[in-house]
């Protein structure tokens, strides 16, 4: 039988299309492994956070995985890496959780890492070499701003709150955090952010190695670039140090001790507050604490075992009393509370020697650990994890406790409770409502062992610089920590500790504003516009405009001048 016409040409088609489709599954098999060290690459950001405090490595971390986001081959293929960044980043930043929510860490980092993707779409599409000059001042601007958009979007409480914020890894740098006097932890972030892509602008500006430089080539380099870069990094670094030397701290305008009331590990919660009564006891009798006089003492959050407005519980809150009187301060407890016809709700509660002087109501609840975000849809975790078996109610938002010192002053206080720290906000709300000091209340004993105890007390650094008010977190097991307006370091009790801190603070007039007190969020605010701008400029480019591509309209043919030029 003889071989039919055009066989052998189809023969050859198939082994190319054989060989195509081999080429594409190594490509694909070369895109996955990048994707997966995308992953590796945000998780290992993590250790600019607690307990590792390697704050510095936030100011260049993030090149590796910008630097693979530049060279992808496509902007789409730019934000799914940086998707990857994200969700390995969150995950980090929440490994501690695992064994109370379970897989829902990593559902966390899967949805909300994808408000990295426009982070990972701008990079790839205004830092790929060759880097021109109108690419590379848009790219300083509108990456960062990228970034930032993304850290506000997932501070919003339904999407679980701002854990990790890029710039919290430098609480232990004042200098630096006089930023966040200027425009919150948020120009913190885009400082820090903003150094990693002058990094990655240098690298970019500089010839390839093995490419052949040509003038304008993707591989030539380009000096003036580099040299922009390297100054945008340097002030980026200096921008804080600046900030610091121009913005002095408001005067004190009165002195307080506060005593904080770390009792350790006691899962029992009547002999909880055994422990916490018997330490605050030693405050007014000779012993270890003897000569201690506070002007208010804070215990931890759920720190009481029973509800203190009920009239059975009448003879706890009268012993609080007593030692209130015996001490001769306000005591600041905690307690979980039902209150009748109500939900479960976490309470801070301010008892005087005359009774409770006032109570706060937890505003913004732990997800998973206090709730579940989309019960309806979520609530299978409950079966194979430790959340939230029902949802607790939130209060209706921030207010002042008002206290009173030795002397019989007024001492006003904003009172927030463990998760709120995590919120700029509500220590912004506090601060105009006339607080001279922010305290939170806090319970991380589920997680004693890990970093999380100490990423939470790391927050307070940054709420201090924030609102210039001097800021202490009593926590039952630790980390029991003080700071000042500057947020300055003063006190650390960590998870393994037990006892009394007590500091001496200097509170500045009521009046007292820092430039984001005033302002707000102004940065946030602009970066949403920057992006919003860029977005849109991108699609006017892609259609085309403000001009029109040249060519045939409506399938006609091209008519040519005789004796004119045409094209070849």
């Amino acid at each position: 039988m003889s071989r039919p016409a055009g066989r052998p040409a189809d023969n050859r088609s198939v082994r190319v299309r054989k060989a195509l489709s081999n080429a594409l599954k190594g490509t694909g098999r070369w895109i996955w492994s990048v994707r997966r060290l995308m992953l590796l690459t945000g998780a290992l950001l993590i250790l600019a956070f607690p307990a590792p405090n390697l704050e510095f490595l936030a100011w260049f971390g993030l090149v590796p995985g910008l630097l693979l986001i530049v060279r992808s081959p496509t902007a789409r293929e730019g934000g799914i890496r940086a998707w990857w960044l994200g969700a390995g980043y969150l995950i980090a930043a929440l490994y501690w959780m695992a064994p109370e929510i379970g897989p829902a860490v990593l559902l966390v980092g899967a949805v909300v890492g994808v408000l990295w993707v426009p982070f990972g779409v701008a990079a790839q599409k205004l830092l790929r070499a060759p880097i021109t000059w109108p690419r590379a001042l848009a790219g300083l601007v509108v990456v960062p701003s990228c970034w930032l958009l993304t850290e506000w979007l997932r501070s919003w409480q339904a999407l679980g709150g701002p854990w990790a914020v890029f710039g919290v890894s430098q609480w232990q740098r004042p200098a630096v955090l006089a930023l966040a006097a200027v425009g919150g932890v948020w120009l913190v972030s885009f400082a820090l952010v903003l150094a990693n892509v002058a990094i990655v602008l240098v690298i970019e500006s500089l010839p390839r190695v093995g490419a052949t430089v040509t003038p304008g080539a993707a591989g030539a380099g380009r000096p003036g670039l580099a040299v922009l870069g390297m100054a945008v990094a340097l002030a980026s670094v200096g921008a804080g140090p600046l900030a610091f030397a121009l913005t002095p701290a408001s005067p004190a305008a009165r002195e307080v001790t506060i005593a904080m009331v770390q009792p350790g590990i006691v899962s029992n919660a009547a002999k909880r507050v055994d422990a916490s009564e018997r330490l605050t006891a030693e405050l007014s009798r000779s012993g270890e604490l003897g000569g201690v006089k506070p002007d208010l003492i804070v215990w931890g959050e759920s720190s009481i075992a029973v509800d203190l407005t009920l009239a059975r519980n009448r003879a706890q809150l009268l012993q609080l009393e007593r030692l209130s009187a015996r001490d001769g301060a306000d005591i600041l407890v905690s307690q979980d509370a039902s209150p009748p016809g109500k939900g479960h709700e976490k309470w801070a509660v301010l008892v005087g020697p005359g009774g409770i002087k006032g109570i706060y109501v937890k505003t913004r609840l732990v997800p998973f650990g206090e709730y579940i975000p989309f019960r309806q849809q979520l609530g299978w975790l409950t079966k194979i994890s430790k959340a939230a078996a029902s949802n607790m109610v939130p209060g209706t938002g921030a207010h002042l406790l008002q206290a009173t010192d030795r002397t019989g002053k007024p001492l006003p206080i904003g009172v927030l409770i463990c998760f709120e720290s995590a919120f700029p906000d509500m220590s912004r709300v506090d601060t105009d409502l006339g607080a001279q000091l922010i305290v939170y209340q806090s319970a991380t004993s589920t997680f004693q062992g890990t970093w999380g105890p100490d990423q939470h007390a790391s927050l307070a650094a940054v709420r201090a610089a924030e609102t210039g008010r001097p800021v202490v977190q009593a926590a039952l097991t630790g980390v029991t920590v003080a700071f000042d307006t500057r947020g300055r370091l003063l006190a650390w009790m960590g998870q393994s500790s037990h006892g009394v801190v007590t500091d001496s603070l200097g509170l500045p007039a009521t009046s007292a504003r820092t430039f984001y007190d005033q302002a707000g969020d102004y940065v946030p605010w602009s970066a949403l516009a920057i992006v919003a701008l860029a977005a849109l400029v991108m699609f006017a480019n892609s259609r085309g405009f403000p001009g029109r591509s040249a060519g045939v309209k409506g399938g006609s043919e091209a008519q040519y001048v005789a004796g004119q030029s045409v094209p070849r």
